[in-house]
């Protein structure tokens, strides 16, 4: 049986046990308020510091300096976005994480060279898609990834020699011709696979002698027949097979088409 988080001991974040008289919001638990072990903001549990927050949001901005990075994490989701720019140089990157999710564009522009990557690759989901291309550079291959999925069509071609095989996959996946042509010689098969998906048929016969099987079982499942005629020689018995099944289809299609015509 999994564990419920009621099962955890309610504890201060500092350790030891809740002190409810020495908490700044102590006439809380004598309304209802608040309830150790469910909603507190002293405790060392983050849901039961969300708990707390969600039912008093205005006492979030009172804990952005607090010495618990998941308080001042947790009362980031609630503060005014007025009182969250000085964060921007917290410490501690899960309060950072809170700034990306929240701050308005403006804001979040400065955000882009942070020392966490997370903090970065969140800030490259958010950011406005003509801010993009200043995070191509980046050192980190996710947050080029995350660029690459939502950069301008006409700028992907910036990422088309980029070093990391999950970069060129997500440009593989989005870039048009002619810039699509230009990664047809990509050095690794599962980005040549995405190129044989997306390229033009009558270009197809270039993947024709591919050394990889799966970039030529993707050309026989879109070949022309003349392509096809030439795949069902193919040295794999079972890209043979998908090429003479859907050339003979062909044929079949073209002799149908001729008694109707």
């Amino acid at each position: 049986m999994t564990a419920s988080w009621q099962d955890i001991p309610a504890l201060h974040w500092e350790g030891g046990a809740l002190d409810c008289a020495s908490c700044p919001h102590a006439v809380l638990r004598s309304q209802g308020g608040c309830e150790p072990g469910v909603s507190c903001m002293q405790d060392a549990y983050a849901r039961r510091i969300d708990r707390f927050f969600r039912s008093h949001p205005e006492l979030a901005a009172q804990h952005l300096g607090h010495g618990y990075f998941e308080v001042r994490a947790i009362a980031a989701r609630y503060a005014d976005l007025f009182c969250l720019p000085p964060l921007m140089d917290d410490p501690d990157e899960t309060v950072r994480l809170q700034l990306a999710l929240r701050l308005p564009q403006r804001q979040l522009m400065q955000m882009r060279a942070d020392s966490h990557r997370e903090v970065r690759i969140r800030v490259a989901q958010r950011l406005a898609p003509e801010q993009l291309a200043s995070m191509l550079h980046d050192e980190d291959y996710q947050v080029r990834a995350t660029v690459a999925r939502r950069l301008p069509e006409a700028l992907l071609p910036l990422l088309i020699s980029d070093p990391d095989l999950t970069v060129r996959r997500e440009v593989a996946r989005r870039v048009r011709m002619p810039s699509l042509w230009r990664m047809v010689e990509d050095r690794e098969p599962e980005v040549r696979r995405i190129v044989a998906e997306h390229l033009p048929v009558p270009l197809l016969p270039v993947f024709a002698d591919d050394p990889d099987l799966l970039v030529r079982w993707e050309v026989a499942g879109r070949a022309a027949p003349s392509l096809l005629a030439r795949l069902a020689c193919d040295p794999d018995a079972e890209i043979r097979e998908r090429a003479r099944a859907r050339l003979m289809q062909s044929q079949a299609l073209a002799s149908q088409e001729a008694q109707h015509g």
